[in-house]
C-alpha cells in the first residue's frame, strides 16, 4: 500500500485492466459453470443492501424481513408452507450447515458421537469438506447407472448412520436419485435425509410445471429434513446466495450457540457476519421473474440442451446418460477426453471434465444461446472432422 491514496479514475484503471483477463458470461462460451450473469434487478438491489448484515439482524428488521420472505418463496417451490432455515453463500455452506444439523441432532436425541453419513459418489465435494470439519465418516452409497441404487441402501444403514445424502440433480449429470423411494427408506429407520438439490431445486419445479415426469423430490416426502437450493444458479440471483431450507426449527436450535453482544443472542449459521444482500437480491429476482418467467427459462434450456444433444448424437460424439436437466456430458470414442478439452479452449470455449464418468461436461445456462450451441457444434465437428 502505498502512503498516499490513489484517486478513483487511477484505481479503476488497474481494476479494469485484471477485470479484463476475466471471461464474460455474455460471450456464451462458459460452458461448465452452474452459474450465469444474474438479473439486472438483482445486481440493482444487492448493491442497494450491501451494507447490511443478517449476521446481527436487530439492527437490520427489514432486511430480516426479506430474508424471512425469500425463505418462504423457496420453501413454496418445494411444497412446504413455513420452513426455517437462511441465505447464504451457497452450496457447499448449506450442505455443511446440513451436516451440521443431523450430526449434532444424533448426538443430542440418539447419543452417536462417531456419526456416519451415506453419500452417492455422485455427490458434490463440499460434503468431504463438510465430513472432514465435523468429523464424520462417509459410507458409499451403491450406484446404479450413476443414482443411488436403492436396493442396497437399507444395508448401509447402522446404528451410527447420522444422514442420508440424496441429489437432485447432481453436479456432473444433473440426474435425480430416486428420492420418494429413498425419502421411505430414511422415515422407516428414523434417519435424517438431506437433499441436495443446489442446482435442481430452481428448474425441477418449474419442469412439472410444464409436465416433466420426475419422481417427487421435496418436502412433499415426510422423510426429507433439509434441502439445500442455490438461488445463484437457475434462480438467476446474484453471486453469492445459496439457501438452506429444514422442515423443523429444532434442526436449527441444535446448531444454536450463545451470541451474547449481538441483537440476537443466539445463532445457528456457519458464518457470523452475514451480508443481507444476498436475501434482498434473492428475494427480488424471485417476485420479478414469477413462476411463469421460470417455467418459460426453464423450457428454453431444456430446447437447447437438446439441440445440443442432438448435434453431437449426429456428429458420432457419445452421450454418457439421458440428460434429465439442462446438464450434459459426452465424449468422442477416438479423441481422449483430456485432450477434446484441451482442443475446444484453443477455441475459446470454456468447459469442465467430469470425474464420475469422465467425459466433457456442459451446463446449459441462459447466457449460452442456440446460436453459441450451434458454433460449438461446429467446432466439434471441425475437431472429429481432423483427426
Amino acid at each position: 500500500m502505498d502512503d498516499k491514496p490513489k484517486s478513483r479514475e487511477e484505481i479503476f484503471k488497474i481494476l479494469d485492466m485484471y477485470h479484463e483477463k476475466d471471461m464474460d458470461y455474455s460471450e456464451g462460451r462458459i460452458l461448465g459453470s452452474m452459474c450465469t450473469e444474474s438479473e439486472s434487478i438483482a445486481q440493482s438491489v444487492f448493491y442497494k443492501f450491501i451494507n447490511t448484515n443478517l449476521g446481527d439482524p436487530g439492527l437490520f428488521n427489514g432486511t430480516k424481513i426479506i430474508e424471512d420472505h425469500a425463505i418462504k418463496l423457496i420453501g413454496s417451490l418445494v411444497s412446504i408452507d413455513n420452513p426455517y432455515g437462511h441465505i447464504v453463500t451457497g452450496g457447499t455452506e448449506a450442505n455443511l450447515m446440513a451436516m451440521r444439523a443431523a450430526r449434532n441432532y444424533a448426538r443430542k436425541y440418539k447419543n452417536i458421537d462417531n456419526g456416519e453419513i451415506i453419500l452417492p459418489k455422485s455427490a458434490h465435494f463440499s460434503f468431504n469438506k463438510a465430513a472432514d470439519i465435523l468429523g464424520l465418516k462417509i459410507v458409499e452409497a451403491d450406484m446404479d447407472d450413476y443414482k443411488i441404487d436403492v436396493s442396497k441402501l437399507e444395508s448401509k444403514i447402522t446404528d451410527n448412520t447420522v444422514a442420508i445424502v440424496a441429489i437432485a440433480g447432481t453436479t456432473e449429470l444433473g440426474l435425480v436419485d430416486s428420492i420418494d423411494k429413498i425419502s421411505e427408506i430414511a422415515k422407516r429407520n428414523d434417519i435424517y435425509l438431506h437433499i441436495d438439490a443446489a442446482f435442481g431445486g430452481f428448474i425441477i419445479p418449474f419442469l412439472k410445471d410444464a409436465g416433466y415426469d420426475f419422481p417427487e423430490f421435496d418436502f412433499s416426502l415426510e422423510g426429507v429434513c433439509s434441502m439445500t437450493i442455490d438461488p445463484h444458479k437457475m434462480g438467476l440471483s446474484s453471486i453469492p446466495s445459496g439457501c438452506i431450507l429444514f422442515r423443523d426449527k429444532k434442526y436449527l436450535d441444535v446448531m444454536a450457540v450463545e451470541a451474547p453482544y449481538l441483537t440476537k443472542k443466539e445463532q445457528s449459521t456457519i458464518v457470523g457476519t452475514r451480508s443481507g444482500a444476498s436475501a434482498a437480491a434473492t428475494y427480488a429476482v424471485m417476485e420479478y421473474i414469477g413462476r411463469e418467467g421460470y417455467t418459460k427459462l426453464a423450457l428454453e434450456a431444456m430446447e437447447k440442451t437438446n439441440t445440443l444433444k442432438e448435434g453431437l448424437l449426429k456428429m458420432g460424439y457419445e452421450i454418457v446418460t439421458e440428460p434429465e436437466l439442462n446438464i450434459i456430458a459426452f465424449t468422442h470414442p477416438d479423441i481422449d477426453v483430456d485432450h477434446l478439452a484441451y482442443l475446444l479452449e484453443e477455441k475459446n470455449w470454456r468447459v469442465s471434465i467430469s470425474a464420475y464418468p469422465k467425459a466433457i461436461r456442459i451446463i446449459v445456462m441462459r447466457h449460452v444461446t442456440l446460436d453459441n450451441i450451434k458454433e460449438f457444434l461446429s467446432d466439434l465437428k471441425f475437431i472429429a472432422d481432423n483427426l
